[in-house]
């Protein structure tokens, strides 16, 4: 390895070392959870990761995330296990520190508890539960976080809030270190929330009124990043948080011809492809292009995390070693 690669790839006190998941988004059975568990082992991921909704759209049919992690974690051994991201207003965060905390115990402290205020409108409609304004959502979820640190960290627990009042609770089993928590935020509020409590924080982009995630292609583009960005770490006081992002790499020989097909798919048309070669959420071209986009995009933004579906583990595999 040359010098400045060398370099590049070191890490410091404030350069942390990849680390990368795979979000079960195919997974509809135990044979295809376990199966992709232990490839995603096998191909040097970090974590296998689920998401947590129960209607089919917009990511599909899906297994419970607790009781299936929990099977996930049983057959392997090094494979972290986390949610991308749990809905606050579905669990109250006594009963979700238990489990979170039963989960963390079985998986031999494997688990990363990933928590976001709620965002999909008709969800909350089909299951007959008030979608509140975010304003609320949010404030809901911020004490949730709070609860959830003190017990998940071993703490007798006392908390009065609007939404919440807790009375001297400790969880079972405790934990021998708490589970790290993740926090999925595209608003300005939201981001100030994870820097805070959180220590992943996974950069999205903003959740709208309507109950849909932003589509605008302002969200993704650099400046935005950056100051989504700076807001984390304004908020984080010099605490070290890790930045994370869910991608989808486009592969193919040529970067500019995948970037814009990415442009046409996503229907920003193809006068877009020089925006989408610079967007921090688009990778474009070979494995090793891939890599180096990562490598410079770790130098700007600090990324380090990255998750990719389970259909894209394998083809992904490559950047990873070129990472590793």
């Amino acid at each position: 390895m040359d010098e400045a690669r060398k370099d590049r790839t070191s890490t410091g006190p404030t350069r942390r070392p990849f680390r990368f998941g795979v979000v079960g988004e195919s997974v509809r059975s135990g044979a295809d959870l376990l199966a992709t568990a232990r490839r995603a082992e096998d191909l040097g991921y970090s974590t296998l990761i689920l998401r947590d909704h129960f209607v089919a759209e917009p990511f599909g049919d899906q297994l419970a995330p607790m009781v299936a992690l929990a099977s996930a974690a049983a057959a392997t051994s090094t494979l972290r296990v986390g949610t991308m991201v749990l809905c606050n207003d579905y669990r109250h965060p006594v009963m979700l520190a238990k489990e979170a905390a039963t989960l963390d115990h079985l998986s031999g402290g494997r688990f990363e508890l990933g928590l976001g205020a709620g965002w999909l409108r008709e969800e909350y409609e089909a299951a007959g539960m008030p979608f509140d304004a975010a304003g609320v959502r949010v404030g809901r979820m911020e004490e949730s976080l709070r609860i959830l640190r003190g017990l998940l960290s071993g703490e007798k627990t006392s908390f009065t809030g609007e939404h919440f009042r807790i009375d001297g609770l400790t969880v079972f089993p405790r934990p021998e270190r708490r589970p790290p928590l993740v926090v999925g935020a595209g608003s300005r509020r939201m981001l100030g929330i994870a820097g805070r409590l959180a220590d992943t924080v996974g950069i999205l982009p903003r959740a709208l009124p309507d109950g849909t995630i932003s589509e605008e292609i302002g969200e993704r583009l650099p400046e935005t990043i950056e100051r989504k960005v700076g807001w984390v770490r304004e908020a984080a006081a010099g605490r070290d948080v890790e930045l994370s992002m869910m991608v989808t790499p486009t592969f193919g020989p040529d970067p500019r011809r995948a970037a814009a097909k990415v442009a046409v798919t996503r229907g920003w048309g193809t006068a877009s492809t020089d925006l989408v070669l610079e967007m921090p959420s688009q990778f474009v071209g070979p494995p090793e292009h891939i890599a180096e986009q990562m490598l410079a995009r770790r130098d700007r933004y600090g990324f380090t995390y990255y998750q990719v579906s389970d259909e894209a583990m394998d083809a992904f595999a490559p950047v990873i070693a070129h990472l590793s």
